[in-house]
């Protein structure tokens, strides 16, 4: 399916990718602080899902039909400051959960993720530009763009899971006062914003 030897070329770039603090990450790291560890953990999953959505489009062809529409990228980033900045607002005016309170369920905390993952464009920026060099045009590739998307994915859910478990005990720990509470929610409310602001800058640049 792939070539073994280019597979393990692709990995550390992968790695690369996902150690590199960005949007997925640090809402992973938001999720973390208000809402737990479960919440981070199904973020993550939901970034991972985008992620190899990806790389199925990317292999599908996408790179071809963004060619063709170059206005499509514009979309995608302000529809991702959009979602960003809902996110921001609805942080804010929603007060944290405490111990006798429901957590947010981990499907929404999924959807959620999934949705930051696929407004972003840079990720699918990425995967167009690098995959391609670890492909090897005399194999099937949209079966050679899939295994990379696996290590992508994979990679993304344990770094980006650990950074926020790690989050949302220290989170938890702080919930105890008002003051700290009001806090961590107006942290989680900045870090969405800032987001949105960074990909809408990046769009008006472009």
């Amino acid at each position: 399916m792939i070539d073994p030897i280019l597979l393990l070329a692709f990995i550390p770039a992968a790695l690369a990718l996902n150690l590199t603090p960005g949007a997925d990450m640090m809402f992973c790291f938001a999720q973390g602080i208000r809402s737990g560890p479960r919440a981070a953990i199904a973020a993550s999953a939901g970034i991972s899902a985008g992620a190899f959505v990806h790389v199925l489009l990317a292999g599908l062809g996408l790179g071809a039909l963004v060619a063709a529409f170059p206005w499509l990228f514009g979309a995608i980033r302000w529809i991702g400051a959009g979602y960003l900045l809902w996110l921001a607002w609805k942080t804010l005016r929603t007060p944290l959960v405490t111990e006798a309170g429901p957590l947010p369920s981990s499907s929404r905390a999924f959807r959620d993720g999934l949705v930051v993952n696929l407004s972003n464009p840079k990720v699918i920026l990425f995967i167009l530009a690098l995959v391609p060099q670890f492909i090897d045009p005399a194999r099937p590739v949209l079966p050679q763009f899939l295994a990379c998307g696996a290590v992508l994915a994979a990679g993304g859910f344990v770094i980006n899971g650990l950074v926020g478990v790690f989050s949302g005990r220290i989170g938890r720990m702080l919930l105890r006062s008002p003051r700290t509470e009001r806090g961590l929610r107006t942290a989680s409310s900045t870090i969405f914003a800032a987001l949105a602001a960074r990909i809408g800058w990046e769009a008006l640049r472009a």
